[in-house]
């Protein structure tokens, strides 16, 4: 779905994504990789193929935009060096002319040694563009003249059927005071957005981004 905010072209993507075709970033929020296999280590029986999965998504997303930066808002790591990791060195070396920028988040606790051996471009505690500033907390945010895009909560929406079945999705909310990016992560739980008057909430549903 194209919507406009501020003044500019937004592409909001069903895998999770946002796109900026004027700047040509492409922006996601909560990748949280690593996390599978922390929990993992910790004895909790989950999948290893998280994290191939939330990649080969963003594997897609590049082919299809073919953008110049990819921008992770916060939590891109969700600990610290394990396998997921190794998986994500293994991946990055397809997009060697890709600009990797990565606005910290509160999981991100790598060492400055390894980001730049990632080649992992660090912005904190916000990373600002247009009239925009990426930034993983909204109520962090202090360039007030800016509209904040966060992540941080893994929004998300209920939504109420004729029959009274209640689906939830993963949603980007577009709020009076800041915006809020869903997890892109498929390993995440959601916490529920209710709008305030004017404000815009479109839901990731599996086959279509819809304003609900």
């Amino acid at each position: 779905m194209t919507i406009t905010s501020h003044g500019e072209e937004l592409i909001l993507d069903k895998e999770r994504a946002l796109y900026l075709p004027k700047h040509q970033l492409l922006a996601i929020s909560d990748l949280h990789l690593g996390k599978s296999a922390h929990f993992r280590q910790a004895g909790v029986q989950v999948p290893s193929t998280i994290a191939q999965s939330d990649l080969h998504r963003l594997s897609l997303l590049i082919e299809k935009y073919k953008p110049e930066t990819l921008l992770i808002n916060g939590d891109m790591f969700h600990h610290g060096i394990n396998t997921d990791i190794d998986d994500f060195a293994i991946w990055q070396k397809q997009y060697q002319n890709l600009n990797l920028l990565l606005v910290k988040g509160n999981h991100d606790r790598l060492t400055s040694a390894d980001y730049a051996a990632m080649h992992i471009e660090i912005h904190e505690p916000s990373f600002c563009l247009g009239p925009f500033c990426f930034i993983h907390d909204a109520p962090q945010n202090t360039k007030e003249e800016l509209y904040p895009i966060s992540g941080h909560i893994h929004p998300g929406v209920t939504i109420v059927g004729k029959a009274k079945q209640r689906l939830k999705f993963p949603c980007f909310y577009f709020g009076n005071e800041y915006a809020v990016l869903p997890a892109f992560s498929l390993f995440t739980g959601l916490y529920n957005i209710y709008p305030k008057t004017k404000e815009r909430i479109f839901a990731v549903t599996p086959g279509n981004v819809l304003e609900v």
